[in-house]
């Protein structure tokens, strides 16, 4: 009798630690547009403010399940806070789109610095794995010397097939890499303007 219940404490011992294991957090980061490389360029720009909705502040992945319904995802978060994934990415793009090493990320409002200044209201960060991502934007571009600007929306509705994480975050940054296309067309549009 002795030896049965050491054996199945051998056995059941392991078993429940085992279920106490808490689950494993998982990180997610948007990455930037695989863009050739525009000719070179001495233009500089500062990206920042970047805004998003209180709703998706959160290092959580929020997902929507409804027309008014989320859910956190607890486990699956994002590596660093929302708008600084945003603000790094869409710099990121900006240095191919433009063909210069000249862009950095300002947090503050917009001010002096660099030729020209992007701030960026996202009003719509929608995720819905297995069907999109959603990104709704709109942008303010400035050319410090003299003020003049460009203001903007762009909507990108990206479609998934996959239902991971991964796909999610991928289609979040395709998403980025439109609204760069946009804010770099900007930039070239006032270049043109002052020539």
């Amino acid at each position: 009798m002795p030896d049965r219940f050491a054996r199945f404490l051998l056995l059941a011992v392991p078993l429940a630690l085992g279920g106490c294991a808490s689950p494993v957090s998982r990180f997610y980061t948007l990455s930037a547009a695989d863009i050739p490389a525009a000719p070179p360029s001495d233009l500089s720009l500062v990206v920042g403010p970047v805004s998003v909705p209180a709703a998706v502040d959160r290092p959580e992945i929020v997902i929507s399940t409804g027309p008014n319904q989320v859910r956190l995802e607890e486990f699956d978060r994002w590596a660093s806070p929302l708008q600084d994934e945003i603000s790094r990415t869409l710099a990121e793009n900006l240095v191919a789109l433009l063909g210069t090493g000249q862009v950095t990320q300002s947090p503050q409002t917009l001010g002096a610095g660099g030729q020209y200044r992007v701030g960026v209201e996202v009003q719509k960060l929608e995720s819905v794995p297995g069907e999109a991502a959603t990104l709704e934007a709109v942008w303010t571009l400035r050319r410090t010397k003299d003020d003049k600007f460009r203001t903007g929306r762009t909507r990108v509705r990206e479609p998934l097939t996959e239902k991971g994480y991964d796909a999610l975050a991928a289609a979040h940054s395709r998403a980025i890499a439109r609204l760069s296309q946009d804010i770099a067309e900007a930039v070239r549009a006032l270049e043109r303007g002052a020539r």
